[in-house]
């Protein structure tokens, strides 16, 4: 089984990621797998561009292929905000949630966008990078307990629950994530299956 390094230690996106790719010939690895994985400054200026420096950085340091992929929130009433600062917004995910909240209070414009890129890093060179989005409304409120970050305060289009309240086999298929971890495991399947079998 080929062998592809997902450049996160975050948990819950692995089990996320792991689900979407669960139908691949493929085991993906976490950096918590690596020890002595050092820290890579996350210092671009848009979502492709950070997650590019994070599946180089796994790609060089491991010798598999690698990808990773960076993810925010952008509401349209903070110009954007959070953004690419989404993880660095506040200490945790509820002062995360409290502070956008705050920030949004009194404003009748709640529409915000998930946005998910995801590079892939082959080589010593990012190959191609993937994007993926969904719309929806800020809630007034968290409510529910799937999901992490911003979940339980965004509803996407055409539902009324939030993405922490949808059933997660609902969610692997609209999410953002989803959509650009599709696009992205077409152009592996399409262009670098050679690729990927040399490290079956």
């Amino acid at each position: 089984m080929a062998q592809i390094v997902a450049a996160t230690t975050n948990q819950k996106k692995l089990v996320e990621l792991r689900k979407l790719l669960s139908s691949q010939e493929v085991e993906v690895i976490g950096l918590d797998r690596y020890k002595n994985y050092p820290d890579i400054e996350e210092n671009g200026v848009s979502f492709e561009e950070n997650a590019s420096i994070k599946a180089l950085a796994a790609n060089r340091y491991t010798d598999l292929p690698a990808f990773a992929d960076d993810s925010g929130l952008c509401v349209e009433a903070l110009n954007g905000e959070p953004g690419i600062h989404s993880s660095r917004y506040a200490e945790n995910d509820q002062e995360r949630i409290a502070k956008l909240l705050n920030a949004l209070d009194g404003q009748a414009n709640r529409r915000a966008k998930f946005v998910c890129a995801i590079a892939i890093a082959f080589n010593g060179e990012v190959i191609e990078t993937f994007v993926g989005e969904i719309h929806g409304v800020i809630g007034d409120a968290p409510r529910g307990a799937n999901g992490f970050g911003y979940d339980p305060i965004f509803i996407p289009d055409g539902y009324d629950k939030t993405f922490a309240e949808l059933p997660s086999d609902i969610k692997d298929q609209i999410s953002h994530r989803a959509v650009a971890v599709k696009a992205a495991v077409q152009f592996v399947e399409d262009e670098m299956a050679a690729c990927f079998n040399d490290f079956n």
